[in-house]
């Protein structure tokens, strides 16, 4: 399995000649989900939810299929009539060849005075190998009972800190954890956040530049 960062929470997964896209949203590149055959949403935040490159990805393969929850898919199956399919909590399918399971179900908090929307997370498993990579979308959950070998990290929102995404590795104690959710972080801040996570996370740590691909066997 091979993974390339987009920018900010998008990621482009790749498999015997199969792709699988998550999140391609506004501050990803206007054609991250050209070459999908398989998109997945973790919740409707434009960040990780944009119809325009959505259709990008939809009309380059008549095949491709969408995967997401009610709050995206109600807003998106008229557009794309039978390949919208809605997914929540404790659900398990397969798409573009990839196995996948779906955990969580709100968005972190990013003030108590700002209703939470609905967010799940995609634990995605090779079928030949069993490698798992884990996208949380906007929260920091757990995948209780599963082991995770790539753990894709939200290392700067606006309803986190570094100490909770410390905290999280430390609790999903993956091989490796390669930052996403990151377009928001300033050059100059990278190396605060690298250093605190290399040294304090307990876990391998990568970050990658927009484009940039890396094997996950």
């Amino acid at each position: 399995m091979e993974l390339t960062k987009k920018t900010h929470a998008c990621v482009r997964l790749e498999k015997d000649g199969q792709v699988l896209v998550i999140d391609p949203g506004v501050f990803s590149e206007r054609d991250a989900a050209v070459g999908a055959d398989a998109i997945l949403i973790t919740h409707e935040h434009m960040d990780h939810f944009d119809e325009e490159r959505l259709r990008a990805g939809m009309e380059a393969n008549r095949g491709a299929e969408i995967w997401t929850l009610a709050s995206v898919a109600e807003q998106i199956s008229a557009a794309f009539p039978g390949r919208v399919h809605t997914v929540g909590e404790g659900d398990a399918f397969t798409a573009a060849g990839f196995d996948i399971e779906v955990h969580g179900q709100l968005h972190a908090v990013i003030h108590p005075d700002i209703p939470r929307v609905t967010n799940v997370g995609y634990l995605i498993t090779t079928e030949d190998d069993g490698a798992t990579v884990f996208h949380p979308g906007d929260a920091l959950t757990v995948p209780q009972g599963r082991t995770v070998d790539t753990l894709l990290l939200p290392v700067h929102a606006p309803w986190n800190k570094v100490s909770e995404v410390i905290d999280y590795v430390r609790e999903v104690r993956p091989r490796r954890a390669i930052d996403v959710h990151d377009s928001l972080l300033q050059d100059h801040a990278r190396p605060v956040y690298d250093g605190l996570i290399d040294k304090l996370g307990g876990a391998d740590h990568a970050r990658l530049t927009p484009g940039d691909h890396t094997g996950l066997n």
